[in-house]
């Protein structure tokens, strides 16, 4: 599992300690990035501070015209690429139950051109792919297919910082040995009766 170990809940600083009592409570479970990140608080902070900037834009007074499924997408997309488990299947999870489409995560994961999604959704992995693999080559030229399917120029903004941050994330959790929680594998794969 972790190379390095995780620290108990109980041994954490108030406000982290809150946070993961909330996600717990929410989810059912603690998805280890919370208490595998939390052994060095201020970054803990940090960076959990930038994820909600960018995943829940909302929380900090931000409009967005991704959806939060589209936010997923880009996560799985580019952490398969990145080779990271955890975030391609904790992410992939996620992505299931905002789309509602059970399959979407694993075609997104193994080969996002053929998976079942829109021209939008196609253009913005396509861009995302881009800065996830050669950044170094985004011009001019890359923006007026992304404008064409309606993303503003802050749109485009989320998703290259969307895809950079996860860079960060993957990188952290696949030298970590980090590992997705087994509830992650089943979540949104079974729709919900009605």
């Amino acid at each position: 599992m972790n190379r390095y170990p995780m620290p108990e809940l109980k041994d954490l600083p108030d406000d982290l300690r809150q946070r993961i009592l909330e996600v717990q409570e929410k989810a059912g479970f603690v998805p280890n990035v919370f208490l595998a990140l939390a052994r060095r608080p201020a970054e803990w902070r940090a960076f959990f501070a930038y994820h909600d900037a960018l995943m829940t834009p909302e929380t900090v007074g931000r409009d967005s015209g991704l959806t939060k499924g589209e936010r997923e997408m880009i996560v799985t997309a580019t952490s398969a690429a990145n080779h990271c488990l955890y975030c391609v299947v904790a992410h992939g999870a996620i992505l299931r139950i905002y789309e509602k489409k059970p399959l979407v995560a694993d075609q997104v994961a193994v080969n996002w051109r053929k998976a079942d999604i829109p021209p939008r959704q196609r253009a913005m992995l396509d861009f995302a792919m881009k800065v996830c693999l050669r950044s170094d080559e985004i011009d001019e030229a890359d923006f007026p297919p992304l404008h064409a399917h309606g993303f503003s120029d802050e749109d485009i903004w989320d998703i290259a910082a969307i895809t950079a941050f996860f860079g960060l994330s993957n990188r952290m959790a696949s030298f970590s040995g980090m590992v997705p929680n087994p509830e992650f594998y089943l979540m949104g794969r079974v729709p919900k009766a009605k």
